[in-house]
């Protein structure tokens, strides 16, 4: 099971998409396939900062999230995300908020997290992420 970050997402519908991306998400059943409620709130954020906002709410919706079951941050996962948060600080490494959100779904669930931002995921424990679009 994988849970795609915002920049997989958002390469899905770029005019150029990585074609590792596309070659192993057609590869993998739509049931493996996975988001969370964080990452598409960054979805619909830059959506509405940007001038083709249509455009882009149509493509992620009609396109994306329809392909995609979403994972939300429920009360279990803010039991792993205030171990991981304490964890992480005990040992002098902050990340963003977003960013321990998405790792604690994914760990939550014991899901690999395919991210062209491996430097945003380092260093959490037992966090198993791939980068599929190099």
């Amino acid at each position: 099971m994988y849970i795609l970050d915002t920049d997989s997402l958002s390469n899905i519908v770029k005019s150029r998409p990585s074609p590792r991306l596309l070659k192993n998400l057609r590869s993998l059943p739509s049931e493996f396939q996975y988001t969370t409620s964080i990452n598409v709130a960054e979805i619909y954020y830059g959506a509405y900062r940007s001038p083709r906002k249509e455009k882009i709410l149509r493509a992620f919706e009609e396109t994306v999230f329809p392909n995609v079951t979403v994972l939300s941050f429920d009360e279990e996962t803010a039991q792993v995300y205030g171990q991981l948060k304490a964890k992480l600080e005990k040992r002098g490494i902050n990340r963003n908020e977003p960013d321990l959100r998405i790792a604690s779904i994914a760990l939550q669930h014991k899901f690999i997290l395919v991210s062209g931002n491996i430097r945003h995921f380092k260093d959490i424990p037992r966090l198993k992420i791939e980068n599929w679009l190099e």
